[in-house]
């Protein structure tokens, strides 16, 4: 498991992802959570920032609990996303010695789920893990993914 207060020791990858998240929830985290459950899951880390060198930085959250409760009632809303695949377990606050982290642990997505996407549009809201980045999954992946479906 990933050790917090050692977090300068990662770096974001294809199963990690870091957001500041000073502002509020930021709008990248459904590209993020659809690239996760569309690939192979992954970590989400809520006021954690990636420094220039890629190394990354606790830098904490002023109200965790209630930024989880505004990501529970978002991931659960079909307006936002096709699908909520996360129990209650891969949510949680976790406490730092720089201050409190979010981390959602999404997994990746059943084939009947699949594709996890944004809005009400499959081609135009999906998206897959890449490295460090979330991409636009292309009509044919879109189509592999619908096409399982029925298999």
């Amino acid at each position: 498991m990933l050790d917090l207060n050692h977090i300068e020791q990662y770096r974001e990858n294809n199963r990690l992802e870091a957001k500041l998240a000073t502002g509020g929830l930021p709008h990248s985290i459904w590209e993020t959570y659809s690239a996760f459950a569309n690939s192979y899951g992954g970590l989400i880390l809520l006021g954690v920032e990636e420094r220039p060198d890629h190394s990354l930085r606790v830098q904490g959250l002023l109200e965790p609990h209630e930024m989880a409760k505004e990501f529970w009632r978002m991931v659960s809303d079909p307006q936002v996303v096709s699908v909520n695949i996360l129990r209650p377990e891969d949510v949680w606050v976790a406490g730092t010695d720089d201050g409190a982290v979010l981390v959602i642990q999404v997994p990746p997505g059943e084939r009947d789920q699949l594709p996890v996407y944004l809005g009400q549009d499959p081609f135009h809201g999906s998206y897959r893990r890449s490295g460090d980045g979330d991409y636009h999954c292309t009509r044919a992946e879109v189509q592999a993914m619908l096409g399982a479906r029925t298999h």
